[in-house]
């Protein structure tokens, strides 16, 4: 098997049995635990039916070279970060998140829950697997141990919020048949809330339509199931359940970025001045409602190996990403749907009104959204029209792909980590100004093939 093609940028993820197997995924049990040289590691699944089969595979590889495995079962991604922090252990999530059925993977962590990311680990275990799979670790099996986390986890994520100020709401909650419908009911079962779960069985193969709430096809059932219960809130989790999307009760989809600022803003009315991270690509409305806050906003990278990286360095208490990614400084740094969305029901119970008018003073600009646009050579594109910019005296900020501020609007392109892309963001201040300056950039990527 060509371990390249699984390797990426954050994590491991690829095709079952054709990309990752067991006999992989035993190789990459072996390398993980002698790169993070622990006595023990902890190890959890999601739904997905080869997920039963790899993590034993892995925990045996692990065990082969002497290293003890937690097995924490099922769990969402945000639980596994949780538990490598509780237990200041490494940890690996095996889950393709929003990828469709036939996919698996594995996500990362080093004790504490800190990231492991291409630049922070990665590579290595990739060149250690290569090892192991010519040559498998044959050590006595270290010992595998169970160990049950969740009445812990849940009493950690209700901490986030006054349970006291939580009102009587109704939420519509669409799990996509993924763990979302194995923690929802744990954390929200004895709060103040009516809650209708849409799709809650777990199953893997996702009978009902992907877990991918980025992309809006995969809202609709939710928006109309909200408005049909005249609910105050839908929530809209990922597969792993660490993203979670809102919809407010005109079944109107709110972005990353207005609830990045949203929360942002409730986060500075607890903790005047502290730090807060937003990725390059957040709407501008996030560093003005930081300012406004009297925050102080770092502008990050995409990528959650790079924010949790910032964090660490800055102290910031909150951080946040336009695909739904949202870290907390008291959660080990790390993401997580679930607390958010509780912050979120917080905001709504103590705000007394309906969401849209909660979310209106954050929703200030029009945005594209993500467009992919093929090309030969992304970084070559992103080159050549980062210096015909830069020439026209146009603001460039190359962080992460290229960055030009105009007067009144913005964009951003991004090569994909894993294909020939790029991915191009616009703001502006209303949408047809938008839909103009998207035609115009992608005329100047045209130009630049």
């Amino acid at each position: 098997m060509n371990t390249g093609e699984i390797f990426k940028a954050y994590d491991i993820r690829g095709i079952y049995p054709d990309q990752i197997d067991e006999t992989l995924a035993r190789a990459i049990g072996s390398a993980f635990a002698t790169f993070v040289g622990t006595p023990s590691i902890a190890i959890a699944k999601d739904m997905r039916p080869s997920g039963d089969s790899l993590t034993l595979a892995f925990g045996e590889g692990a065990r082969a070279v002497g290293c003890q495995v937690i097995d924490l079962g099922l769990a969402s991604t945000d639980f596994l970060y949780f538990a490598a922090g509780r237990l200041d252990m490494p940890g690996a999530m095996f889950t393709a998140s929003h990828n469709p059925a036939q996919y698996n993977g594995i996500k990362m962590c080093l004790a504490g829950a800190k990231p492991i990311g291409a630049d922070t680990g990665l590579v290595e275990i990739e060149r250690l697997t290569t090892r192991f799979l010519a040559n498998p670790a044959a050590e006595p099996l270290a010992e595998l141990h169970s160990r049950d986390l969740l009445p812990e986890w849940v009493h950690h994520v209700l901490s986030f919020v006054d349970l006291g100020a939580l009102r009587p709401l109704k939420i519509v909650a669409d799990t996509a048949n993924g763990m979302g419908g194995f923690v929802v009911p744990k954390v929200f079962g004895n709060l103040p809330f009516e809650v209708e779960i849409m799709y809650p069985e777990l199953d893997g193969t996702f009978p009902n339509h992907p877990a991918d709430p980025l992309n809006p096809e995969n809202l609709v059932d939710l928006q109309r199931r909200v408005l049909e219960a005249g609910a105050d809130i839908g929530l809209a989790f990922d597969g792993d359940a660490d993203r979670v999307f809102l919809i407010d009760e005109k079944a109107q989809p709110i972005s990353g970025s207005t609830t990045t600022a949203m929360v942002a803003a409730a986060m500075l009315e607890r903790n005047p001045g502290a730090t807060i991270l937003y990725n390059i690509i957040c709407s501008k409305a996030v560093p003005e409602v930081i300012a406004e806050g009297k925050g102080h906003g770092v502008k990050t990278r995409v990528g959650h190996s790079y924010i949790k990286q910032v964090m660490a360095e800055t102290g910031a208490i909150f951080g946040g990403e336009h695909s739904g990614h949202y870290y907390y400084r008291d959660n080990y740094r790390a993401d997580s749907g679930i607390i958010t969305a509780l912050v979120v029901l917080e905001l709504l119970s103590k705000a007394n009104k309906p969401l849209s008018e909660v979310v209106a003073p954050f929703d200030r600009y029009a945005a594209s959204g993500e467009i992919n646009t093929k090309v030969k050579s992304p970084a070559n594109s992103v080159a050549k029209i980062s210096a015909q910019l830069a020439a026209q005296g146009v603001e460039v900020d190359l962080m992460d792909g290229l960055t030009a501020q105009f007067s009144d609007w913005w964009f951003n392109l991004r090569p994909s980590n894993t294909e020939p892309l790029l991915r191009l963001n616009v703001e502006a201040p209303d949408p047809e100004i938008c839909a103009t300056r998207v035609k115009e950039v992608l005329a100047l990527v045209a130009e630049a093939e």
